[in-house]
């Protein structure tokens, strides 16, 4: 819930903590076909990464196999998972 006292907003530490539980991971996994390149360009059009946070997040999702690129909730993670899936990348939404 949000008060309005005059121009100030206060939030209620409860709804605060409820958003911080309901926060989900955009996990992109890797594969053998996908370019280095087509994932950097992906993360940057897709999730609003830099040029260097896409490119980190690949080289993660290279040699570690998969990497969390984003946080957020599910309704916002879930239009970038279907553009990532769309560019025939794997990712998943998870708790």
């Amino acid at each position: 819930m949000i008060l309005n006292f005059g121009q100030v907003e206060t939030l209620e530490i409860e709804d605060i903590i409820t958003e911080e539980l309901d926060l989900k991971k955009l996990m992109v996994f890797n594969d053998d076909v996908n370019t280095f390149d087509h994932v950097i360009e992906t993360l940057v059009e897709v999730c609003g990464h830099t040029y260097e946070q896409a490119e980190q997040c690949a080289w993660i999702i290279h040699t570690k196999g998969k990497y969390v690129v984003k946080n957020g909730s599910f309704d916002e993670l879930l239009p970038m998972r279907t553009a990532i899936c769309d560019r025939g990348i794997s990712a998943e939404i998870i708790d």
